[in-house]
């Protein structure tokens, strides 16, 4: 059974089958279908006449960006509307949107986690690789005498097992961390704006009533709370910066 908050995203290829309906239509049946029954609300409707083979899709970015304000899950007719580009699936999954399709409901699951899986199989299959020969290397150069290590020391092809480099790169992964987090937060930040702009001229002037708006609207903050005028301040300081 359908739960929770979705916004729709409805696609079609020409202008033509935009105009006339051909197409949006049967989509639209297909996700009244899927939810129907369900204890869930459809936020928006957002409709793009665009081919599938382009991801600048504006449309779709608005519905996107509902998605990450709300913590909706986009919800689409056919798989083949979203995008047929497996990398662009990945970077939506990554981008942390919950999307589902009416003709292939595991296709969260099947198709964006199998490719997931696979990739980190592939990452693990190097690993595995990369840890067995330098345990042969380790091995190899343990059974050596201290004769022979000297002699491949003077002639310069001592073994080196691993990358003395390697071991100053905490502090350059926690960095990377933090940057990502902080890039997050200045995305939603964005996405925010506009909301923020609306709550304004419809009069909201303090920190306070504008974390009233919000909640008001049933916009959540990044970790699924209520709004509170230090969170506004945040938000808006980095709008700022």
């Amino acid at each position: 059974m359908a739960q929770d908050r979705y916004v729709s995203y409805l696609r079609v290829s020409t202008e033509m089958q935009g105009r006339s309906g051909l197409g949006l239509e049967a989509q639209r049946q297909a996700v009244a279908s899927f939810l129907n029954g369900g204890q869930w609300s459809v936020l928006a409707e957002l409709v793009e006449v665009e081919s599938g083979s382009r991801d600048d899709r504006p449309e779709l970015y608005k519905a996107l960006s509902l998605c990450r304000l709300h913590h909706a899950t986009l919800v689409i007719a056919k798989l083949d509307r979203l995008s047929r580009d497996a990398h662009f699936l990945l970077g939506l999954q990554k981008a942390g949107v919950r999307f589902v399709a009416a003709d292939m409901p595991e296709a969260n699951e099947m198709v964006v986690g199998i490719m997931a899986v696979v990739a980190q199989a592939e990452r693990a299959m190097i690993a595995k690789r990369t840890r067995e020969a330098l345990a042969a290397k380790r091995a190899y150069y343990t059974a050596l005498s201290d004769e022979d290590r000297a002699i491949l020391q003077a002639e310069g092809r001592a073994i080196q097992l691993g990358k003395p480099e390697n071991l100053g790169k905490h502090d350059e992964g926690c960095a990377l961390g933090r940057a990502r987090r902080t890039e997050i937060a200045n995305s939603r930040a964005v996405d925010l704006a506009p909301i923020i702009a609306e709550v304004k001229e419809a009069g909201a002037t303090s920190l306070r009533e504008i974390a009233a708006a919000m909640n008001q609207r049933g916009i959540p903050t990044a970790r699924g709370g209520k709004w509170s005028a230090v969170q506004v301040q945040r938000a808006m300081t980095r709008l700022s910066a």
